[in-house]
């Protein structure tokens, strides 16, 4: 089991809704455990209101992390 990729709980969900109140009760999470010295990884889903390109959306999120965080 040393090199298997196990699922785990996160609290990353309820932390980002702390953070982002918006953002309250509308994210779910889950993790992996990974035999790595350094690993990070996000699984982002989302349903936006309206029509977006992926680039817009990689936009948005830069912006709120350098302003509003």
């Amino acid at each position: 089991a040393s090199f298997n990729i196990i699922p785990s709980s996160t609290g990353a969900a309820k932390a980002v809704g702390k953070v982002l109140p918006d953002l309250n009760g509308k994210l779910t999470g889950m993790a992996f455990r990974v035999p790595t010295v350094d690993v990070s990884v996000v699984d982002l889903t989302v349903r936006l209101a309206k029509s977006a390109t992926y680039d817009e959306v990689k936009a948005a999120i830069k912006e709120e992390s350098e302003g509003n965080l």
